[in-house]
């Protein structure tokens, strides 16, 4: 009887051990499940992290080194290469090494000149591209079913060692294959030994390139639309500049100019503008403001924009006057020659044949002197005094009789036009003028801007304010008159005094430019601080150098050889700087 309740006692014992075992067995396979719990949540809350990441860039540069680096950490390789598929090809835009601490393409400063992989089935990531499959190779060295000569080939040159690989297409939401990454050489972080690409790894990285595929189209569509948004504002002001021979490339010009100033004052480190920094939005603002200053010419009569003398429309209408005053001429002649067969069948005597001849001398040179002041007068180069716009009124009033018709020697609405005091424009025309950017604010005004350009209207609309509030269209003053339509408003009157193309002016010599501008400034016209940071930091030299790298770049592209010009410096119209206030 004892022998059996010692059976039973060690069964029970045994039972109870058994049981413990389990019990220990059950809680260590249950923090190994809670361990691994852990880690795919902090897998997953590192993906949605990654994923709110990608989501909010922008930049498509920035963008695809942010897939690559966390696809790298995600899978602790070594070494990557983000490529986009355009067209039949993969290209490559980003790689990084981190055995070499090299990176290359993106913002890295370092271009990529490795020619695309054309999509053939032999190569792994072009295998990857046209299959929408994931590759994960344990060892490229031993792998048969693709061509690893070029991996092979890079380390015998470099030293380096290709081991694991894996190649996962980017899918976006639309099941549209857009790019491969390809990752190499997966380490454990324990060892620091390369292994294969672990199975869970491989399913994350899967998810990561389907979001990074979204993200990646994303920026793609936004880029493409802001591409699209900037070619349409070119077109816009080409079409204007092109409406006039004389101002081809002006809006180019103060749109370039613009946003040259505002990297000035990104640079300045002393003075009014030393605490000011555009952003790149804010420049970009500026820029596309510039590009828009001058799209309410769009209403503009042609003949007011090149109306380069008092008496031009469609044409310069002094020829007409020219044609009247020869005929005038002519009249006086035969009413001359009329009398002196009269005086010849009378039988006067040659003397009073010699004097008319002398009247007719001083006539005829007095019509001469007359036509002479109006062909002066109507280009506009002299302020036309009272006694000068009186003298034209004389000469207007004069007439003379052809085909019993008599007429006026000039019309009124010629004497009008050659009355003017200063330029070429009569008021009504200046009022067509200086309405093209009330036609710009109510144009921009409509276009429903971004939240980063909501201010292109504005600094559009006020590159013909003044700091001293005597500006159109809106009277702005002071502190009202924002720092980005001082900046067109500056580098929109230097374009139109410096510009070589106006019909107004002949090229002006830099230093006149420059004196026109202090005066300007002197007067409270344009912001004295900024034309000091633009004489001081010489902005039209670094500006023509930009324009003549553009020009020899352009020359290179077309297979032309440089051409220099050359020419000399010309005399300048008096209301050369009046005119360029409108331009």
């Amino acid at each position: 009887m004892s022998e059996n309740k010692k059976n039973l006692r060690e069964s029970d014992l045994t039972k109870i051990t058994n049981g413990e075992v389990k019990k220990e067995r059950r809680r260590e396979n249950q923090k190994f499940l809670d361990s691994y719990a852990r880690y795919f949540d902090n897998q997953i809350k590192k993906l949605s992290d990654i994923g709110i990441a990608l989501s909010s860039e922008k930049n498509l540069d920035k963008l695809l080194e942010m897939i690559l680096n966390e696809a790298m950490s995600f899978t602790s390789a070594d070494a990557g290469t983000l490529y986009t598929k355009e067209g039949e090809a993969l290209v490559f835009k980003i790689m990084v090494n981190n055995t070499f601490k090299t990176r290359s393409g993106g913002t890295s400063g370092t271009p990529i000149t490795l020619p695309p992989v054309n999509l053939v089935r032999e190569n792994v990531s072009a295998y990857s591209a046209i299959t929408g499959e994931t590759v994960n190779i344990p060892d490229v060295y031993t792998a048969k079913e693709f061509d690893f000569t070029g991996p092979r080939k890079y380390d015998a040159a470099t030293g380096y060692k290709s081991t694991s690989m894996l190649v996962v297409p980017m899918k976006n939401q639309d099941n549209e294959i857009i790019g491969v990454l390809q990752l190499l050489n997966a380490t454990d972080t324990l060892t620091e030994t390369v292994i294969p690409f672990p199975d869970d790894k491989v399913s994350l990285t899967e998810s990561l390139a389907s979001q990074a595929a979204v993200a990646i189209t994303n920026a793609q569509l936004i880029q493409g639309m802001e591409n699209l948004f900037n070619s349409f504002v070119k077109v816009m002001a080409t079409a204007i500049d092109e409406r006039s021979p004389y101002t081809g490339g002006h809006i180019r010009r103060v749109a370039e100019l613009g946003e040259l100033m505002c990297d000035v004052i990104n640079k300045s480190n002393a003075g009014k503008f030393k605490n000011i920094t555009f952003t790149p939005e804010e420049r970009k603002e500026i820029l596309i403001a510039g590009w828009m200053h001058d799209v309410g010419k769009i209403t503009t009569p042609v003949h007011i924009m090149d109306k380069s003398t008092k008496l031009e429309t469609i044409s310069d209408k002094v020829e007409l006057v020219k044609a009247r005053f020869m005929l005038i001429e002519t009249v006086l002649r035969a009413e001359w020659l009329e009398k002196k067969v009269e005086l010849l069948q009378n039988g006067n005597s040659g003397e009073e044949i010699q004097k008319g001849e002398e009247n007719l001398g001083a006539t005829l040179e007095e019509l001469r002197d007359d036509l002479e002041f109006i062909v002066k007068s109507n280009t506009g180069g002299e302020f036309m005094s009272d006694d000068k716009v009186e003298r034209i009124r004389n000469i207007g009033t004069k007439t003379f009789t052809h085909n019993g018709e008599t007429s006026n020697y000039l019309s009124e609405s010629e004497i009008e036009n050659l009355s003017i005091r200063k330029g070429t424009l009569l008021e009504s025309e200046r009022k067509l003028m200086q309405d093209h950017v009330s036609v710009t604010l109510k144009m921009l005004n409509q276009i429903p801007f971004t939240k980063h350009l909501r201010n292109v209207p504005l600094f559009a609309g006020s590159h013909h304010e003044c700091v001293d509030g005597s500006g159109y269209p809106l009277g702005l003053k002071g502190d009202d008159l924002p720092l980005g339509g001082r900046i067109l408003n500056l580098v929109d009157f230097y374009e139109a005094l410096s510009a070589s193309d106006r019909p107004y002016k002949k090229k002006m010599p830099i230093e006149k430019v420059i004196s026109i501008l202090q005066a300007e400034a002197d007067h409270g016209k344009i912001d004295s601080d900024l034309l000091a940071l633009f004489l001081k930091e010489r902005v039209w030299e670094t500006y023509e150098k930009m324009e003549a790298e553009k020009k020899k770049n352009a020359a290179a592209e077309a297979g032309e050889s440089e051409s220099s010009e050359t020419g000399s410096v010309d005399e300048v119209e008096s209301d050369t700087a009046e005119k360029a206030k409108l331009a």
